[in-house]
């Protein structure tokens, strides 16, 4: 997801590289970025929450895809492919915190 994320914002106009652009790579990283701290934690509870961050994280890209469609940024089939990833992501993530 995150690497799509990238690939599809290098086509974003450059007056949004501090803005849109940053906002959903910062969001989209954070999801692995907040998996790997949480596999560093010495417990489950701890690991879960950091889960939960992730799940945050992957909740606001999908805003700011949402967002860039809106200000047509993004054709239709690139949003619709990348949502379908990242609800992806999403429902694994709400898996595996409900059997922490």
């Amino acid at each position: 997801m995150t690497l799509e994320v990238y690939k599809l914002t290098a086509k974003f106009p450059k007056d949004e590289i501090y803005g849109l652009t940053s906002q959903i790579r910062r969001a989209s990283a954070s999801v692995g970025l907040n998996i790997s701290d949480g596999c560093g934690r010495a417990t489950d509870p701890d690991f879960r929450k950091f889960l939960v961050y992730s799940m945050g994280s992957a909740s606001e890209v999908e805003y700011c895809l949402i967002l860039a469609s809106d200000l047509k940024y993004i054709s239709e089939m690139e949003f619709n492919n990348l949502l379908s990833q990242v609800t992806e992501v999403k429902k694994m993530l709400a898996t595996f915190i409900k059997k922490l």
